[in-house]
Formats: structure tokens, sequence, C-alpha cells
């Protein structure tokens, strides 16, 4: 390799490009149909042209096991299908991670677990793990992370966050401005929104940029901006921001687009156990009305809690080896909680609208 510009590299490999891919993995009409619904459901919540309903990205930390993350999609549909007058459902399908040192940097990064760092067969299980969901008639949510996956994986995702470790980056804020769907930016990792709030303003503005087309050609990308930002309250280092005042003080600055409350991260103290109290907190809130609150993410799995992972280690099916999550029969009754309180609301309104009317 070239000494000049090469000192630090072992190797350059070659990927398939982005139109290949999804050549040999095209999404179906009724898979598109599914996105693209759920792309505009969420936009209408997120406007609060449609207040009736409460999005919800739930799912595991991150995905690792292909098998596992089918699973799950499987025992989440019917529980979508049957709370969808009070919730719109996403999956949570994370396929990247970033680390605050080093680590396992998700199934696109290292698909097999072991460090051979795969990446073009990470992407290959990751879109057909997508298909596969979106065949099922449930949407997908995601966390892009390196602005060159979105062109091999976004025409199947419904619903995009930018991390806290990302939400100040240029690069990011452009990528978000180009993306088809409506995107959450994470508070810093201080707690503070004030990032957050200025990566929505910033990538709903036009830019130009240096990216690749579907074909593989290196470009200039000129986006147009993205109209369906909004902010995401996570918690930060020792605070939490899923309180009513936390909620009111980002909505004062974002007009009238909602704010979606990650139950888990700085708001859980990254204690999977305290995801139910901070959505009960949030039921409540909505339950008695509070305005800007647009929905909720929550980290879960087949199983609670979490495992060690280790290259050739045995692992356990359905249990996260990133963030500790609770498990399924939690999620599911904490879900009907959700429901429940949007149900109450609803009622509340009807009978306020019926009582001026008379």
């Amino acid at each position: 390799m070239n000494s000049l510009e090469d000192r630090n590299l072992k190797a350059i490999e070659p990927l398939p490009t982005p139109e290949d891919l999804k050549t040999s993995h095209p999404i179906s009409t009724s898979a598109a149909r599914v996105v693209l619904r759920a792309r505009d459901a969420v936009r209408e919540i997120l406007h609060g042209r449609d207040r009736r309903r409460q999005v919800v990205v739930v799912g595991p930390c991150s995905l690792h096991d292909p098998d596992a993350a089918l699973a799950y999609a499987k025992r989440l549909v019917p529980l979508a299908q049957e709370l969808d007058d009070e919730l719109l459902i996403l999956m949570r399908t994370y396929f990247e991670k970033p680390r605050t040192t080093v680590g396992w940097k998700g199934l696109v990064n290292d698909p097999h677990l072991d460090g051979s760092c795969r990446v073009d067969q990470g992407l290959a299980l990751a879109r057909e793990l997508l298909l596969e969901i979106n065949a099922l008639g449930l949407p997908c949510a995601t966390e892009f992370l390196d602005p060159v996956s979105p062109q091999y994986l976004a025409d199947a995702i419904s619903w995009a966050a930018i991390g806290a470790r990302t939400a100040e980056s240029q690069t990011h804020r452009e990528m978000a401005s180009g993306l088809s769907m409506p995107v959450g930016f994470k508070n810093g990792t201080d707690g503070s929104h004030s990032v957050a709030v200025d990566a929505m303003v910033s990538s709903a503005h036009p830019h130009s940029f240096l990216g690749i087309r579907s074909d593989g050609t290196a470009v200039v990308v000129k986006t147009a901006g993205n109209p369906d930002t909004h902010v995401v309250l996570r918690g930060g280092r020792g605070t939490t921001n899923f309180d009513r005042e936390s909620v009111e003080a980002v909505a004062s600055k974002i007009g009238k687009r909602g704010v979606m409350i990650d139950c888990s991260h700085g708001n859980s103290r990254k204690d999977p156990a305290l995801q139910a109290p901070v959505l009960r907190d949030v039921a409540a809130q909505v339950r008695r009305g509070v305005k800007g609150i647009m929905g909720v993410m929550l980290e879960s799995h087949l199983e609670e809690g979490s495992q060690n992972w280790a290259p050739g280690k045995p692992l356990r099916f359905g249990v996260s080896i990133t963030d500790a999550c609770i498990g399924f029969e939690e999620t599911d009754g904490l879900l009907r909680e959700l429901a429940a309180s949007v149900r109450s609301k609803r009622t509340r309104r009807q009978v306020r609208l019926e009582t001026s009317a008379a």
C-alpha cells in the first residue's frame, strides 16, 4: 500500500453496491406499502394532525441474532394489530452500535460476532431481516450511524434515530436532511436538549455533501431538507427528562412537532427495571392531556436482562448482548397500559366536546 496515504490501513475490501444488494434482495410491493403507510402515520402524529394515537418504537437494544429478532417480531405483530387504534407500533431494528471506546459494533459491522467484520454479509443479513419483518406487516425503526448504510437499508425503514453521540455531527445532520422518513434526534449525553433542537432545525434545511449513488458512484448529494425531524428525550448522565416540565420546555422551542420519550438510557438510569415507571409516568401525562408527547421508545427482547458476549461463546436465545432489556411479557403489559391511557384521553376529550356543544 501507498505509505503516503495508507500508513495505518490493513486492507480495503470491495462491497456490493446498494443497487446490487437491492437487486438481489428486492423489497416487495406489500412490504413497500407497509413502509410508506407507517411513515405517513408517524408524520400525522408527529405534526399533531393525528391526536388519536401514540408512536411506540420497541424492540431489542441491538439485533445480533436474526432468528431471535424474527421470533420477537412474530410475537409483536398480533399485539400491534390489537392496539392499532391507540398505538402505532414499530419494531426497533438496530444494526449499528456506537461505542464509547471499543466493542461489538453491530450486525452490519460484525455479523458473525467473531471480529471478522464481514460487512458485506452484515448488510445482506440486515436487509433480509428488514424485508421479512415488513412482510409480516410490522414497520421497522433504526438508528443510522454510518452515512453510507442508508443507501443499502433506508427503503425498508419507516422511522430513524440519530443518537446522542452523533446528534451534534454535521455529517449526520446532513444525512438526516435527505432521508425519506421521519427522524428523531436524541438529546446529548449530558441530558441537554439544545443539541437535539439545533440538529432538528439544521436537518430541516437544504444541504450539499459528499455521498454515493445507488450504483456506487461518488457524488455530491443535494437535499431539500427533512420537514419531519423531532426531538427524542433520553435523559443524560445522572439526569432524567421525561417529566412534564422537560417535555413542555422542549415543546415550546419546536412549534407543533411532538416529542418522543426514550424510557431507557438516562431516563431509566440504565436499569431496565426502571423503564416501567418511566412509561407509566408518560402514560399518566398522556391520560391527563399533556400536550407535546408523540410517543415512546422501549428496549425489550424475548427475555429480560443481558448477557456478556465473547467470540465463540454460546449465547442464550432472545437475550440482549448490549444494553439490558425488559422481557416480552412485561412489554405486553406496559403497552396495554399506554393504550388504555390513550383511550382514556380520547374519551375525556370527546366528553368535553359534547359538553361544549350542548
